[in-house]
C-alpha cells in the first residue's frame, strides 16, 4: 500500500518548469533517495511532498489525502502531524537545550513531555547531552537533535533534505545507523542526498534531471527500473 503517491506533478515559476510530470510513489515503511544536480528539481519536489509548497499542475496523495486541494491551514496541520522534517542547515534554537529544542516541536503538537523527549533524544544516543546548548554539541549531535525533534511527534514520513551534508564519515555513518533503524521500525523515509553512498542505502534511487526523472534505481538489483 502506498503512503505517498505524485501524480502528474509539474511546478511552474513563469517561464521556469521546475518539475514536469513527475510520477512517484512511496509505499509504507519505504526508504527512498533523490539525487540529481544542483538546479534538477530536488528541493521543489521536497517541498511539495513536505506540504510547504504545492504544484502547478496534478495531484499529492498523503496518507489518502489529496493535499494538492488543502488550504495553507490544513497543509501545516498535516506537516505538523504526518511528517517529521530534517534539514542540512540544523535549524535549532541557539538558546534552547538540546531537550528544549525537541521539546519545542511537541509544542505546536500536543502537551510538552520532558519524559517523552528525554526518550528521543535517547533514541539518537543523546540523553547525556540533553542540557546542554547547540553550541555545545558537534556537528554530528546538532543533527541528531534534529532527528529526535523530527521524531517525537511519530510521523508517518520522514523527510531529509541533505541530512548528512555537513557531517564528518563518522557522524554520517552515526546519522544512517539511526535512519537503518527507523526504517527496520517501519518508518517511510525520502532522502534528497548528492552521496552516492547515502542513497545506496536505500530501496530505490530517483535520479532527477531538468525536472524529470530520467531514471528510478532498484538498490536492490542494481538496475534501472525506468
Amino acid at each position: 500500500m502506498n503512503l505517498l503517491e505524485l501524480k502528474n506533478i509539474s511546478k511552474i515559476y513563469g517561464d521556469v518548469k521546475a518539475l514536469q510530470n513527475i510520477n512517484l510513489s512511496v509505499g509504507q515503511g519505504e526508504w527512498i533517495a533523490i539525487m540529481g544536480p544542483s538546479g534538477s528539481g530536488k528541493t521543489t519536489m521536497m517541498n511539495i511532498i513536505g506540504c510547504m509548497d504545492k504544484p502547478s499542475i496534478g495531484s499529492v496523495i498523503l496518507d489518502g489525502t489529496d493535499i494538492s486541494k488543502e488550504s495553507s491551514k490544513k497543509l501545516t496541520a498535516l506537516r505538523r502531524d504526518k511528517i517529521g522534517l530534517i534539514f542540512q542547515q540544523f535549524h535549532l534554537i541557539n538558546y534552547l537545550t538540546a531537550l528544549e529544542n525537541v521539546m519545542a516541536a511537541q509544542y505546536y503538537h500536543s502537551i510538552q513531555d520532558e519524559k517523552e523527549a528525554l526518550e528521543a533524544l535517547s533514541r539518537v544516543g543523546l540523553a547525556d547531552r540533553a542540557k546542554h546548548l547547540p553550541s555545545q554539541l558537534s556537528g554530528g549531535e546538532q543533527q541528531r537533535v534534529c532527528i529526535a525533534r523530527a521524531l517525537i511527534n511519530y510521523p508517518m514520513l520522514i523527510l531529509a533534505d541533505e541530512p548528512t551534508g555537513n557531517l564528518d564519515e563518522a557522524n554520517e555513518a552515526i546519522v544512517l545507523d539511526i535512519f537503518k533503524s527507523l526504517h527496520k521500525e517501519g518508518s517511510a523515509i525520502v532522502v534528497v542526498t548528492h552521496d552516492p553512498e547515502v542513497a545506496q542505502e536505500s530501496e530505490r534511487t530517483v535520479i532527477l534531471e531538468h525536472g524529470k526523472i530520467s531514471k528510478i534505481k532498484d538498490n536492490n538489483k542494481s538496475e534501472a527500473l525506468c
